[in-house]
């Protein structure tokens, strides 16, 4: 589990391919490594990476077919930055949303633009999670949480304030840049429960009424 705030920015330093899938090698900059085994996870660029050695100045990560199918990791290159996170421990400080490191799927950056001393985005999200993109919502964007500002379409603007620019690879942008998307996961399992409503999954009744929208409109948790 994660916050999506960013502790330190990274660098690939190496990329292999072996046996269909790949192993990657994190230069970790300033993140401390001190309290970090073998087994830990470190959200990698969004992605949840588990450390399978050490290096001193790094780590390196196993990427299965299933991450390199929902990712843009197969298009990672050496030098490249990243934004790293540990896992959070019982003890954080909740600063930012939950956050799975479970990428959705990969966005597009399609307007950059100064608004003073911040960062205007526009970001296209592919067609299928658009629903779950809510304005005033949570959207991790390459492991960041932000707030989306408004919505259109599959398309949601996004404030990035100067210090978010400077510790992450978010100033690195423009249009056309590839981000990986983690919609809210409230949002996920919500649509869950109402899919089945008073039914389960396997069709029978359920013994607690299930959720719906009705419901939902009575208690006040929605837009009529």
């Amino acid at each position: 589990m994660f916050t999506g705030i960013v502790e330190a920015v990274g660098r690939i330093a190496a990329v292999e391919m072996t046996q269909g899938d790949m192993r990657l090698r994190v230069q970790a900059g300033t993140l401390d490594l001190s309290d970090v085994k073998l087994g830990d996870s470190i959200a990698t660029n969004g992605v949840c990476l588990t450390v399978t050695g050490l290096t001193g100045d790094g780590f390196w990560a196993d990427v299965s077919r299933e991450t390199l199918a929902h990712t843009r990791f197969g298009t990672l290159s050496v030098g490249e930055a990243v934004n790293l996170e540990k896992a959070m421990m019982p003890t954080s400080r909740f600063g930012g949303h939950i956050v799975t490191g479970h990428v959705d799927g990969i966005g597009e950056v399609v307007e950059r633009r100064d608004d003073a001393r911040s960062i205007r985005l526009r970001v296209r999200a592919p067609s299928a999670l658009a629903r779950y993109i809510a304005g005033k919502g949570s959207v991790t964007v390459d492991g960041v949480s932000l707030t989306v500002n408004a919505v259109d379409g599959a398309e949601f603007e996004l404030n990035i304030v100067p210090h978010t620019a400077a510790e992450t690879v978010i100033a690195g942008y423009g249009a056309g840049s590839p981000v990986h998307l983690e919609v809210d996961i409230v949002a996920r399992y919500l649509e869950r429960l109402l899919q089945f409503g008073s039914q389960s999954p396997a069709g029978e009744a359920a013994d607690d009424g299930g959720l719906t929208l009705a419901k939902l409109n009575e208690y006040g948790f929605s837009r009529r």
